[in-house]
């Protein structure tokens, strides 16, 4: 459906992965070997936290509903700025119209929150997700994808004070909403939760078939199986990478997430937990 990718690490210019990795985001929006579509050209959204941030810290956004391969502004601000934690999403449509308020990553506070996949049976059970929505969150809705509700439904059920409990019950929610609507298997992707410290990186489906989701292997690692490669050089030794599908073709320099985990990256590196396991194909 989309492709994204968050970066967290020593500070650095975002175009290093965003735009000039071998197959840099900017590349997939072009050719996606291992996406649902091959071609993500409907619209882009960046991401980014202050040099210094920390839990709590604000985000700056932007969107564009033209191509990323086309936007020559996406070039000039992650060529601009450096940043310690950033997300970036590259659209594929798969329905919601092609607009700025539908372009992820999507923001609440210190929050930033993208989505690959899709909820099936998204127009019967609208209704039904979006009224689950708290009031005071509901007029933030802005756009009309399915994703931007999730992320609101996860606000609602507790995100903002534990972020797997609340993606838990709001997916927990989505499915049993879907059972409700004759669904079989509402919930399928992918999704990135950033607080300015932390990602949290989820893959489940209802189907047990979920989108693709890697993670980078640390720097001085990478460094020692390739001492030769010069663009290895250019990334300090906390730089990590999580993103729909690898930016390289470095063998061993990839890892995919296991389905039904919730890979987090924090100060000290990644660590995997459980996501509604046991809950997907029935």
């Amino acid at each position: 459906m989309c492709r994204w990718l968050a970066y967290s690490g020593e500070p650095l210019q975002p175009s290093l992965v965003i735009l000039d990795a071998q197959h840099s985001l900017v590349a997939q929006s072009l050719d996606s070997p291992l996406g649902a579509e091959t071609v993500n050209g409907d619209g882009f959204g960046f991401g980014w936290y202050p040099v210094g941030s920390t839990a709590g810290s604000h985000p700056s956004t932007f969107h564009s509903v033209e191509p990323a391969w086309n936007d020559e502004n996406l070039r000039e601000i992650t060529d601009a700025i450096e940043s310690p934690l950033f997300l970036s999403h590259v659209r594929a449509a798969a329905g919601p119209p092609i607009q700025r308020t539908n372009c992820h990553p999507f923001r609440h506070h210190n929050w930033l929150f993208m989505h690959n996949g899709v909820i099936h049976g998204f127009h019967a059970m609208k209704r039904d997700l979006t009224f689950a929505v708290d009031p005071s969150l509901y007029p933030d809705i802005q756009g009309t994808t399915d994703s931007e509700v999730l992320f609101h439904l996860a606000l609602t059920f507790g995100l903002l004070d534990d972020p797997i409990a609340g993606m838990t019950r709001a997916v927990q929610f989505v499915e049993q909403t879907g059972r409700e609507h004759g669904i079989g298997y509402p919930m399928q992707g992918t999704i990135a939760l950033a607080d300015g410290a932390t990602i949290w990186a989820f893959r489940y489906s209802s189907e047990g078939r979920s989108r693709t989701l890697f993670h980078s292997v640390d720097i001085p690692t990478l460094q020692e199986m390739y001492p030769d490669v010069p663009r290895l050089k250019l990334f300090g030794e906390n730089a990590r990478v999580v993103v729909s599908e690898p930016l390289n073709d470095l063998p061993g320099a990839f890892v995919e997430v296991p389905e039904s985990v919730v890979a987090i990256l924090g100060p000290e590196g990644y660590h995997y937990e459980p996501f509604m396991a046991g809950a997907g194909v029935r």
